[in-house]
């Protein structure tokens, strides 16, 4: 059978030779083959990812790694071997026609699924980290609102896997929305929550307190966390593809 790297670096091979999606703009990114029990799914990869050969690899990713840094003291290549970074969608869609990149439509969405399924079977990840409205409703079934969700922390079945998950905003440039109210205070709640989990203690060790203190909404890192947001609205486990007991 091989080893978890190993079979991550065959998948990766696998995924390189895909060309399903005829409207995509570019090639599949993926990240190393490095096995991690924390995983981070983004949307899609932006038009330079491909060149540099990883995701989050321009403007979104320093955000994205800035964010790391402020509460876990953590630069960029420590990330990138600790949290493996995945996504909805493998290659860049696109331009929109209105001038922004395109959101991947449901077709690419279900073809590239097997990517992600087999990540998750593979790695067994004990937190799942899904960043954007996108990555939020695949992973969790969630249609409504960044901030239903942003700040909280859940326990669910993704992939006929359990795990905890805390999702963040979409640091993309083009967004306002972290930048600004609530979302500016629900995103430094977040951060808070991922700073405290056990896994993230466990891959980055406990953060440095002045990195507690810089994280966006100014507190320092508590090691509690919010209710389940089907605690808060329905006893019960959310379901991948499954929110509240309705069917997606």
């Amino acid at each position: 059978m091989g080893t978890t790297r190993e079979r991550l670096q065959e998948l990766h091979e696998e995924l390189a030779r895909c060309r399903a999606c005829p409207r995509v703009a570019g090639t599949p990114v993926h990240p190393s083959a490095q096995p991690a029990r924390i995983l981070l799914v983004g949307q899609a990869p932006g038009p330079r990812e491909a060149a540099f050969g990883k995701p989050f690899a321009w403007t979104a990713g320093k955000t994205l790694f800035g964010w790391f840094a402020s509460v876990l003291g953590a630069d960029e290549e420590t990330v990138r071997r600790r949290v493996y970074l995945s996504a909805v969608t493998r290659c860049f869609p696109g331009k929109a026609p209105s001038g922004g990149d395109r959101r991947p439509d449901p077709e690419e969405v279900t073809r590239c699924r097997r990517w992600l399924r087999a990540e998750v079977e593979l790695m067994r990840p004990r937190l799942v980290v899904p960043v954007g409205t996108l990555a939020i409703e695949e992973v969790m079934g969630h249609r409504g609102g960044l901030a239903d969700v942003v700040g909280t922390s859940h326990r669910l079945v993704f992939e006929g896997h359990r795990a905890d998950v805390i999702p963040l905003p979409h640091p993309s440039g083009a967004s306002t929305w972290h930048r600004t109210e609530p979302g500016k205070t629900l995103l430094g709640r977040a951060l808070k929550l991922l700073a405290a989990h056990p896994e993230v203690i466990r891959a980055f060790g406990a953060p440095p307190l002045r990195a507690r203190r810089s994280a966006p909404g100014g507190n320092e890192v508590s090691g509690t966390s919010g209710p389940p947001l089907g605690r808060r609205r329905k006893r019960g486990v959310w379901h991948l593809g499954r929110h509240l007991g309705r069917s997606r």
